[in-house]
């Protein structure tokens, strides 16, 4: 986890070790989220959006039920370990290439996401890493948290104020951010780039 030459809170990079998970292909989109809490919308596909936090809970909680499996919000460690799609350290998910080899990046996201699943997956088979709209994480935010995180499957620290996402947004000047990238916000805000994904044990 991390990269040498970025920002403090990247830093030291480390080796850590995460059980085996599921993580969806996909954003969670408007017409799933919709099913949980009804609103109106326009698109389908687009990635739900202006979710917090504690929305992005209680939806893992009811689609748990509606699966009858547990589904959860990914740590940071599992999120950046399926980003990387099976590339150590390199600064996206496709490789060192610049954001601008992205098929048409400047005709997109102008004006808002894009319907989800547009790019080419990684790896991993996991579409939109680290592009389109942020992404929650289940854990706390500490921009030292590296200095001591433990090895084994990693959760974050105990408490916060504020809860760790992940992932580009398209309301940013650089619209897709690398996998290492840390980002955060207090859990109660709602934001038109935040979303989220949902993970599962394996």
């Amino acid at each position: 986890m991390g990269q040498e030459n970025g920002r403090d809170e990247e830093q030291p990079v480390h080796r850590v070790a995460v059980a085996p998970f599921r993580l969806c292909r996909f954003q969670v989109t408007n017409r799933e989220f919709a099913a949980f809490r009804k609103f109106a919308f326009e698109c389908a596909t687009l990635p739900a959006t202006s979710v917090n936090w504690f929305d992005a809970v209680e939806y893992c909680r009811w689609l748990s039920a509606e699966w009858g499996r547990e589904v959860r919000l990914p740590t940071e460690a599992e999120w950046e370990f399926a980003a990387r799609g099976g590339l150590e350290q390199k600064l996206y998910p496709w490789g060192d290439e610049p954001v601008t080899s992205r098929a048409g990046y400047a005709e997109r996201w102008i004006d808002g996401p894009e319907p989800v699943g547009k790019s080419e997956p990684n790896g991993y088979g996991l579409f939109d890493m680290c592009e389109n709209v942020h992404e929650w994480c289940s854990d706390w935010y500490d921009p030292r948290y590296y200095d001591v995180s433990p090895v084994e499957n990693p959760r974050g620290p105990e408490s916060g104020t504020r809860r760790a996402s992940r992932g580009g947004a398209w309301r940013h000047h650089i619209k897709i951010a690398r996998c290492a990238a840390r980002s955060s916000i207090p859990p109660e805000f709602r934001y038109a780039d935040y979303g989220l994904r949902v993970a599962a044990g394996a």
